[in-house]
């Protein structure tokens, strides 16, 4: 694509297959950028001139060094990163298994530490670059019975704000995406379940769930030459659901 915001730019998408990461490629290739999609099952995406896929597993290390090493063998160059693989999960406090709990940050945060490990020195020999993470309005907040989520996620927030301020002086840019209830693969089994389908969507001020390009829209801002004086944002894509206290259910839309 000619004259797009990205033209000549090459960018990571982890969780490229599917959902938000899926969109987030799209968005991408669209603004004239070259992607190398990052997932443990790639069937949702296909090897073309703009997109390289990688299968694999993102707490691997030799993963995300296969990503650099794709990105750089078959684009030439690195300067967005796209951390957006996580799992969600939910328990009882006193019940889960610990080994459950460990891979809800293993997956969500440390899997983040070690991707910025392998990116960053690609980023910084470009002469800075941009990242965004996926957390989540959960995040933010709490959810009932979701503690691993909303532990792992908020992590991840604090993640974004150090490395931001670590990574600044290399003139890369590091900032958070926080969807709110989103329709994806991911929350596929909550919108089986109309009572909570619509519980969730009666919380949101905008009366409906996200879609993943709403979602995809703010990360691919996110990572272009504009938002270059924007670096360690936590920003909800969320409906409203993060301006409410919490009291009061929403107002039904007038139109």
């Amino acid at each position: 694509m000619s004259g797009g915001v990205h033209d000549g730019r090459v960018a990571i998408v982890t969780g490229g297959a599917s959902g938000i990461g899926r969109a987030a490629v799209d968005a991408l290739v669209a603004g004239g950028a070259r992607v190398v999609a990052v997932d443990l099952q790639v069937d949702g995406v296909s090897e073309s001139d703009d997109i390289a896929v990688l299968a694999g597993d993102v707490t691997d290390p030799d993963t995300n060094a296969a990503a650099v090493a794709v990105a750089m063998e078959r684009f030439g160059r690195l300067d967005a990163v796209a951390f957006n693989a996580g799992v969600p999960m939910s328990g009882d406090l006193l019940d889960l298994p610990i080994e459950q709990f460990d891979r809800c940050l293993e997956v969500n945060v440390r899997a983040v530490v070690i991707g910025l490990r392998a990116v960053v020195p690609a980023l910084r020999a470009g002469g800075g670059g941009r990242i965004t993470v996926t957390a989540s309005t959960s995040g933010i907040a709490g959810d009932p019975n979701m503690w691993p989520y909303n532990t792992a996620k908020a992590a991840a927030i604090n993640l974004v704000r150090g490395a931001a301020l670590e990574l600044a002086r290399d003139a890369i840019t590091v900032n958070a995406v926080c969807p709110g209830p989103t329709e994806t693969g991911m929350t596929a089994g909550i919108s089986a379940l109309p009572e909570r389908y619509e519980g969730l969507r009666r919380a949101v001020p905008l009366q409906r769930w996200g879609q993943a390009a709403e979602v995809a829209a703010a990360i691919d801002f996110l990572l272009s030459p504009a938002a270059s004086f924007i670096t360690g944002a936590v920003l909800p894509v969320d409906g409203g659901i993060g301006a409410s206290t919490g009291q009061f259910t929403p107002h039904p839309l007038t139109t």
